[in-house]
């Protein structure tokens, strides 16, 4: 008898450890892009970043010095327009969104223009410069954003930000969708046609290198497009949000040359419904010193996501949590 109320005692000791374990525990969801970008493997290491599960050894101790309790994970996405959705909506916690998607998205203008704003839409850091990418076949005869006339051309999926700007550089160089043939694929669909003779060109919109680029560049002659001269100036002047950008010589096996190009800011958003000690957490965490080792040992890219830019381009309010940071940080009055 008493072997069997020890047995409940220990069950229920057990059983009352794990639920204060699971109430202890929150799950925060980073919404990407295609795993062949670059948003995907970004996500991955601020996951890790951000992310202390119970019972992991404390910061001090050489353990995780993310939020305690949390477990962060980085979703593969449509992109930018479906992030924001998707946080609008309460399916994600935060994503990753292009600064042009968000302050159309926050505004209700552009792209948003006569969809109900999301004006619950918050900044936590401005991460990268996400570098416009014309990828072409070597031998398809493209020099210029002009050469893309007729040709079989990949625009990115619907939802994503890639999609947007294409257009955006279409129009301000005088192209219509019509005067080409266009396609709406992810990067790598985009590139397994190029290989199989099938796509002249793709546009890609993401931090260089981009996986699915450098695979394809290993395996067949490419060119990246320019897109400078007038209509890059016109661009610049209507979208101020666009920033001239290169994409330095030897990025991609083949390409010795730089490539004039323009970029817009990868930004970490979230909703203004997330708690605001939550997110001042998240913000400590994504700057701490730790992190800083993963970001620049974890990807190309994680070298440029610095708190000197943290707030480059950030054209929505910030969230709380994370202004409390930046203010305590300095780095805003």
């Amino acid at each position: 008898m008493l072997h069997h109320l020890k047995t409940a005692l220990l069950a229920a000791a057990l059983t009352c450890g794990s639920m204060a374990t699971a109430q202890d525990m929150s799950f925060f969801r980073i919404g990407t892009g295609g795993t062949a970008g670059t948003y995907y493997p970004i996500g991955g290491l601020l996951a890790n970043a951000i992310s202390n599960p119970p019972g992991s050894r404390s910061c001090e101790e050489g353990g995780s010095c993310g939020v305690p309790g949390l477990i962060a994970s980085a979703v593969s996405s449509n992109g930018s327009v479906a992030n924001v959705n998707a946080i609008a909506g309460g399916t994600l916690e935060s994503g990753f969104v292009q600064s042009d998607v968000a302050n159309w998205a926050h505004s209700g203008t552009g792209i948003w223009d006569g969809k109900p704003a999301v004006d619950s839409l918050r900044a936590i850091a401005n991460l990268y410069p996400e570098s416009i990418h014309i990828v072409a076949r070597a031998d398809a005869g493209i020099a210029s954003v002009a050469d893309l006339r007729g040709k079989r051309v990949s625009l990115d999926e619907p939802g994503s930000g890639t999609l947007v700007d294409a257009r955006i550089i279409l129009e301000g160089f005088g192209i219509a969708e019509a005067d080409i043939q266009a396609e709406f694929l992810k990067p790598n669909q985009a590139a397994d046609r190029m290989r199989d003779g099938q796509m002249d060109a793709f546009f890609f919109v993401g931090g260089f290198p981009a996986g699915a680029i450098a695979e394809l560049a290993s395996q067949m002659a490419i060119t990246l497009v320019p897109i400078t001269g007038d209509g890059a100036a016109a661009i610049r002047e209507a979208y101020p949000f666009f920033a001239e950008d290169l994409v330095p010589a030897g990025t991609y096996e083949g390409v010795a040359a730089d490539t004039t190009t323009l970029a817009v800011g990868a930004q970490w958003v979230t909703s203004a419904d997330q708690p605001e000690e939550l997110i001042y957490g998240i913000t400590q965490a994504l700057w701490n010193d730790n992190t800083r080792k993963l970001l620049d040992s974890g990807h190309a890219k994680g070298k440029a996501i610095r708190t000197e830019t943290a707030l480059s381009g950030v054209g929505i309010p910030l969230h709380p949590g994370a202004e409390r940071f930046y203010r305590e940080a300095g780095l805003i009055d």
